[in-house]
């Protein structure tokens, strides 16, 4: 299994296969608009922004289990995230990333790429990186930011499309 026989909600309430970002490099994110790690939005637009013409794409999951740090609708926190942060990579509806009610993608993700001290996502901004191919190749904690991901990122970017 691969992530691209996943798909979620998207912000907007489309269904969107996960399959539309084959090929691409991913960074998966649980993102929340009332975290101490909100302003990671921030950089992970700039990753967006630079690597994007390269076959790389964030994705975004608003997830409201920790400490209730995302209570706001889908077009609050799509209007948040533009207004504050200028996000422009593709967010998805608001959905559980631990427990019964946790979204596959997600269940997948923690099984293929454990965390520290357990599998289970612990907080918000929890960061997965795929590969082209649909391999989760690395898990990153809530508190790496974003730009230390550059050199994974550009590690993975196909050859031919990456900047000089």
């Amino acid at each position: 299994m691969r992530i691209y026989e996943f798909s979620a909600k998207t912000i907007d309430g489309d269904e969107q296969s996960l399959a539309d970002f084959q090929n691409n490099v991913l960074l998966i994110v649980n993102t929340a608009s009332e975290c101490g790690f909100t302003p990671q939005l921030e950089g992970l637009q700039k990753l967006y922004d630079n690597y994007r013409k390269q076959g790389f794409t964030v994705l975004g999951f608003p997830c409201n289990q920790f400490n209730q740090q995302d209570p706001g609708s889908d077009d609050d926190i799509s209007a948040f995230c533009q207004q504050n942060y200028g996000v422009t990579f593709p967010m998805f509806s608001k959905i559980d990333v631990k427990g019964n009610n946790a979204h596959p993608l997600f269940t997948y993700l923690t099984e293929q790429a454990k965390g520290m001290v357990t599998k289970q996502i612990k907080w918000n901004f929890t960061k997965f990186l795929i590969d082209q191919h649909g391999n989760v190749v690395n898990r990153f904690a809530p508190q790496t930011k974003p730009e230390k991901l550059r050199t994974d990122i550009e590690r993975l970017l196909p050859t031919d499309k990456k900047l000089s």
